[in-house]
């Protein structure tokens, strides 16, 4: 038996290739551009629903509040709310670290349906749990084990979105290509707004309470069959098919231990991503009714248009990352959030309406999208090769333990400080941990970690 080995090391694609006759099979033919536009698609669909599910939670957290965990105290039911919803964050570095390592073994298509599989179980534990009045602590305990196999999936979904897409994109237009992940997730943000809208509409305030926020979840579980059908012919992308042999599990945790500084860089960088998202997203509703007293349907028209402007910028600036370089964007954006987000918040406390709400939250949206632009692609651009789902997933994850908490953190810190614009230093924070990140980071240059 013949053998060859040939090393390669160029942008994003680093891999060692080995050509047998045992392995010759393995190699795919690289994609056209309309295939790559195609699987990018394919790829985005199911990191959509991922995301509605966890935007329709936070949307109905109050409604939910009420249903699994009633209170006296209005603020203890949606604390207890919020901290269910952030609890599914903190399953995600377990399903980072596990869920990763298979996926770095079996491939990034495999790993793409797994992750859909098991969202999918988690949102409809969410949708058929019944309430506390039917079935007491069963209840509540339900739902939080809906919510952490949600997070479980969630650990990886995005990684092995990310990844995917990086790897079959070209180093030209490798932040376009990448910006679909993001994108895809602002059409959750839209939809789930859209569909609450609706809802607000129709439905009584006391039927919304007691059975109204089921409809958004089940919406989500008619969904999955058709992301299944999406994701069900989606080719290996080609870094991953020629590479030589899968990291054994013991070898990705040691790659892991020994490159601390990327993950934990990567993990400074994703602070800055998650925390902004959901101020202007998940929070905005909650934010919306319950601090600035405007009316449901006021809020979510916020967050619709929020999700619009995100869709529409992320691409734009993903490419624009293409052309001026990822760091660039990092850093003006970055330093636009610190000096701006507190006193944009300032401003729209002191004289809530709508108007201020819809202005401060796209500019936020904006720094948010020309961040998260180059901040995604950068991030599968600085872990090793061979664990990039696992790397890349363990940075995010651990990122969201942080960041995930944010309307629960903002909850609380209003309750304490009194202080209603409080949120934007806390988004001016998570940005200064960006910058940090963005100067520390360096693309990973070794031919094998």
């Amino acid at each position: 038996m013949t053998q060859s080995t040939s090393s390669t090391c160029s942008g994003l694609a680093c891999s060692e290739t080995v050509t047998t006759d045992d392995t010759r099979h393995l190699s795919t033919p690289p994609m056209t551009k309309r295939e790559r536009m195609k699987a990018a698609a394919q790829v985005a669909s199911g990191n959509m629903l991922e995301m509605y599910d966890f935007m329709v939670f936070g949307y109905y957290a109050a409604a939910i509040g009420r249903a699994f965990f009633p209170s006296t105290d209005p603020y203890a039911e949606l604390m207890m709310s919020f901290a269910t919803f952030g609890a599914g964050f903190l399953m995600r570095p377990l399903g980072a670290l596990l869920l990763g390592a298979y996926v770095d073994r079996i491939g990034r298509r495999k790993g793409l349906i797994l992750t859909l599989t098991l969202m999918s179980i988690g949102t409809l534990t969410l949708t058929l749990t019944p309430g506390y009045a039917a079935i007491g602590i069963l209840a509540p305990l339900m739902v939080l084990s809906g919510r952490l196999l949600q997070g479980f999936s969630a650990g990886v979904e995005l990684g092995s979105t990310s990844v995917y897409l990086a790897e079959i994109a070209q180093p030209h237009n490798r932040g376009f290509i990448v910006s679909f992940q993001s994108a895809s997730q602002q059409l959750a943000v839209m939809a789930a707004a859209a569909i609450g809208v609706v809802l607000a509409s129709l439905i009584s305030p006391p039927d919304m309470v007691a059975w109204g926020w089921r409809i958004p979840l089940l919406i989500g579980c008619l969904i999955v069959p058709v992301l299944f059908f999406l994701r069900r012919n989606l080719q290996e992308t080609e870094s991953f098919a020629n590479t030589h042999k899968p990291p054994h599990f013991s070898e990705i945790v040691q790659t892991i231990v020994r490159e601390w500084r990327i993950i934990s860089t990567g993990l400074l960088m994703v602070l800055m991503t998650t925390t902004s998202f959901y101020i202007i997203t998940a929070y905005t509703p909650s934010f919306g009714s319950s601090v600035l007293h405007l009316s449901t349907i006021d809020s979510l028209v916020v967050t619709l248009c929020v999700g619009l402007a995100n869709f529409l910028l992320l691409p734009v600036f993903g490419a624009l990352s293409d052309r001026v370089g990822r760091k660039k964007l990092l850093i003006t954006s970055t330093v636009l959030a610190i000096v701006t987000a507190y006193p944009a918040m300032s401003w729209l406390v002191s004289a809530p309406s709508f108007g201020r709400l819809l202005s401060v939250e796209l500019w936020l949206a904006i720094i948010y999208s020309a961040y998260n632009g180059a901040a995604v692609v950068y991030l599968t651009e600085i872990v090793p090769p061979r664990i990039r789902t696992t790397g890349f997933s363990m940075a995010y994850s651990l990122a969201t333990c942080v960041g995930g908490f944010t309307p629960t953190v903002c909850t609380w810190l209003i309750h304490s400080t009194g202080n209603r614009a409080i949120p934007g230093a806390w988004l001016a924070l998570a940005a200064l941990c960006g910058l940090a990140a963005t100067l520390m980071a360096r693309p990973y240059d070794k031919t094998t970690p």
